[in-house]
């Protein structure tokens, strides 16, 4: 959109702390638009031990509002969070599968406990996530002539994210609104330390979304405790070492094993004995997959994918070349052009279009 069309919308920017939603404030105010800030607030309760920088993150964000003269609201979804998204997270890890919080997150939070709460009394709800939008009529055939939305990928490839938004839907789609989609991350930190953000030089948030310094395998003790298995080489039936419990390990993994006379990958599990199976060497075929199903692909704008295709089976700047070839309803088998590392049931598996620019949606693997 650009700032005509902006200026009679009522905006709310959604503030984590962290210096992209910074400069997207930033970037909207000095359009000359006086949208309202919100923090989410998800983390761990306060009497709870974990360490959590969301004190820190609500400090920046609250900065950040004021040095623009915007108010800003604490809106707290923790029990959506910890009812929905760990819920959805533990039952995955438990069957053995291996999920993705911050996809789920942005799906159910950011555009669903948050719009839930405050965001439907806005007409966008702004977010620094580094991705575009574009849109496009498709043969007059919708209401009104009404445009069809795209998510579109950023040109940063590093940074991309639509892979975290590929399972949101049309209707938060519509509502989404990415100021620094279009921008490299250089361009970002140099926007930040030119206007002199609080956060400027504050290093990018790693792990699940919102949960800070939490470490990923204590979350998942927290919930589902340990248990004690054998970790067995998959092609002598050896039992080489001991491990704490299937979920929390999967199926590519390298490195955390503690096993000696690596490298030793995951390449299985069997979860009604909590065995894991590896392999030893580096990058056994075993670790790799170039054909696999995907069940109840997600349309985020119900455009269904072409036959010719690009993919993403986790965060990375690399796309990969692949065919599709339906099967019943939404399922598909993935042809992909070469072999994939560490392609693990339960990973969401994002279609792009050949040239990687649109963005279809994403469905589970299930192999």
């Amino acid at each position: 959109m650009n700032i005509k069309e902006l200026e009679n919308k009522h905006i709310a920017v959604l503030l984590s702390g962290g210096v992209d939603s910074s400069v997207v404030l930033y970037e909207l105010v000095r359009q000359g638009l006086q949208p309202d800030c919100f923090y989410i607030k998800i983390g761990p309760e306060e009497e709870e031990e974990w360490d959590c920088s969301s004190e820190e993150d609500l400090e920046m964000a609250t900065a950040v509002s004021h040095k623009y003269g915007c108010k800003l609201e604490v809106i707290d979804c923790h029990r959506e969070y910890w009812d929905q998204v760990t819920q959805y997270t533990m039952d995955k890890v438990r069957a053995g599968l291996t999920p993705n919080p911050d996809v789920m997150c942005n799906r159910l939070i950011k555009f669903g406990a948050f719009h839930e709460k405050r965001g439907h009394d806005y007409d966008l709800i702004a977010t620094g996530h580094y991705a575009t939008t574009e849109e496009e009529i498709v043969n007059n055939k919708l209401p009104n002539n009404s445009p069809i939305k795209w998510l579109c990928t950023s040109p940063d490839p590093v940074k991309d994210q639509t892979d975290f938004l590929a399972q949101i839907y049309d209707w938060q789609l519509e509502k989404a609104l990415f100021p620094i989609g279009h921008m490299m991350k250089d361009e970002v930190r140099e926007i930040a330390e030119r206007e002199h953000l609080v956060n400027a030089k504050r290093k990018d948030s790693q792990g699940i979304c919102f949960l800070g310094k939490i470490n990923y395998n204590d979350y998942l003790r927290r919930y589902l405790g340990e248990l004690s298995g054998d970790v067995v080489e998959l092609e002598t039936g050896k039992i080489i070492g001991h491990h704490k419990g299937h979920w929390f390990h999967t199926i590519g993994q390298r490195k955390g094993m503690g096993l000696g006379g690596g490298p030793w990958f995951v390449v299985k599990k069997d979860v009604m004995q909590n065995i894991i199976y590896v392999s030893h060497g580096y990058d056994p075929e075993t670790a790799y997959k170039q054909d696999f199903p995907i069940m109840a692909f997600h349309s985020i704008n119900g455009q269904l994918p072409p036959t010719d295709i690009t993919l993403k089976i986790r965060h990375t700047p690399e796309f990969i070349p692949a065919t599709l070839e339906p099967l019943d309803g939404k399922n598909y088998l993935v042809h992909a052009a070469q072999p994939i590392h560490g392609v693990a049931p339960g990973q969401f598996c994002v279609v792009y279009d050949n040239c990687h620019h649109r963005c279809y949606g994403s469905g589970e693997i299930t192999v």
